[in-house]
């Protein structure tokens, strides 16, 4: 009976030290609502111009007040920022990462017509792209949107060390040779762009695709970046400063499972290995 009492107690303990595990560390989180602007740019981001039209900010129909508001007339629109040092930095330094937007489209047309186009983000690095092109770039597409209300648009990127492309995640910089397809480079990743990200857009000019001369009347609000940056100390799991007996006994409530905070070598298993790393990183996170 004492030592079923142990017992339980002992694993409630260690429940208790899995749910400190489960907590996440609120995240840093940049929005842009264009309410202290005026003219054509907001904290670095600005909309095309030119013959075709123009962007301004907006002090009315944004969501809500103020926005950036453009009026154009291209084969393809986009929203850009190279400057901002809150979305234009190195991403691959960070645990994880989430961009948002809000877009209303007031319409989109084609010769007359209403149509739907492509509403996607692109990360873009302009050093030393491949000949023949400006930049190498990743990118997602939100949808294809036509005229609509006030809309959010998200993705997190949970990894920004990932090698390879992200489920949904596009690259420019090359193409396939029979399908004529965009794709990353052969020597650069995912990780590779992220880190030398020097520009960010909002486009309607999705990779590989071709229109013709589109009118777009289109308003963005609330540019939002949260950032999540990678910690020093993996295994201290419940955030002390220190890796320790609790750190172990969170360990060791979660062991078995996958994808959670314990799992310190990421290859979807709590085991032996992860407490090999938790022991050699025993003591003072410096």
């Amino acid at each position: 009976m004492a030592e079923d009492l142990f017992m339980r107690r002992s694993i409630s303990g260690l429940v208790s030290l899995a749910i400190i595990t489960a907590s996440v560390t609120a995240g840093e989180t940049t929005v842009v609502d264009f309410e202290d602007c005026a003219g054509t740019t907001c904290e670095g981001w600005s909309g095309p111009s030119g013959p075709g039209g123009a962007t301004l900010v907006d002090p009315v129909g944004g969501n809500p007040g103020r926005n950036l508001h453009t009026v154009f007339s291209n084969f393809f629109v986009g929203f850009r920022n190279s400057s901002n040092p809150e979305f234009v930095r190195d991403f691959s330094t960070l645990e994880n990462f989430t961009l948002s937007v809000d877009l209303k489209a007031e319409s989109i047309s084609f010769a007359g017509t209403d149509v739907t186009r492509p509403w996607l983000v692109e990360i873009r690095d302009h050093d030393d792209p491949p000949p023949g092109y400006a930049w190498v770039s990743v990118w997602y597409l939100f949808s294809w949107v036509g005229e609509s209300d006030w809309t959010t648009w998200s993705v997190e990127v949970e990894d920004p060390a990932a090698v390879e492309l992200p489920e949904g995640w596009g690259g420019t910089g090359a193409e396939d040779p029979r399908t004529f397809e965009p794709s990353l480079p052969k020597d650069r990743s995912f990780a590779d762009v992220l880190a030398g990200a020097d520009s960010i857009v909002f486009t309607t000019g999705q990779p590989g695709f071709v229109f013709g001369l589109t009118d777009f009347d289109l308003r963005i609000d609330n540019v939002t970046i949260t950032t999540n940056p990678a910690t020093a100390c993996p295994a201290d799991l419940n955030g002390d400063g220190l890796v320790d007996a609790s750190d172990m006994g969170a360990m060791l409530a979660l062991w078995g499972d996958a994808e959670n905070a314990a799992d310190l070598n990421d290859d979807g298993a709590v085991d032996a290995q992860d407490l090999g790393l938790l022991l050699v990183g025993w003591g003072p996170c410096s």
